[in-house]
């Protein structure tokens, strides 16, 4: 066995200490062996990290951290092909909350979670990956493009553009009361 030492914060002992006493844990280091072993496991995530997947990043951090701002438009505009929409929330004066939606293969929306998670300034970090199938078709990359191939209810018919193909799908008949 080896023995570690780590300096945490008065706020996250005082969270590891609640869990040790609600969960009965003899002494911290069963809690903290116990807590690693699900970080590991939660790490090691999907067995197929070529598949195509959706993702939700889900990240708090403090917004006066030096340069985080900056870090993460960068890191954002580097991946920009796998980062479809964020939401951005004020928590309170110093801290925020973000919501990212993801989608690529497992194995790169999961590097690039964990990039944004380890950013010095981030506190809190979650990557919630979902597989999809990549028919690689008119949701694939053409939508990642911003090209929709499909049309909404009460949207008329338009002709396809030079290389594109035509639609089979009827529109919708629209109900009168």
């Amino acid at each position: 066995m080896h023995r570690v030492t780590i300096t945490l914060d008065d706020a996250l002992m005082a969270e590891l200490d609640a869990i040790i006493a609600a969960r009965g844990y003899q002494n911290r280091s069963e809690a903290i062996r116990d807590l690693a072993r699900a970080g590991i496991r939660d790490a090691a995530g999907s067995a197929d990290d070529k598949g195509a997947c959706v993702a939700a990043l889900v990240y708090v951090y403090d917004h006066a951290a030096r340069q985080l701002s900056k870090r993460l438009t960068t890191a954002y505009h580097e991946h920009h092909e796998i980062s479809l929409a964020s939401l951005h929330v004020h928590l309170d004066e110093a801290t925020c909350l973000e919501v990212t939606v993801l989608r690529g293969t497992s194995d790169e929306v999961q590097h690039f979670g964990e990039h944004v998670i380890a950013e010095r300034g981030v506190r809190h970090g979650k990557i919630v990956r979902l597989p999809i199938e990549d028919t690689g078709g008119a949701h694939g990359a053409a939508q990642s493009r911003g090209h929709h191939h499909h049309r909404h209810h009460g949207e008329t018919p338009r002709k396809p553009a030079r290389g594109q193909r035509q639609t089979s799908r009827p529109a919708r008949a629209s109900r009168s009361k």
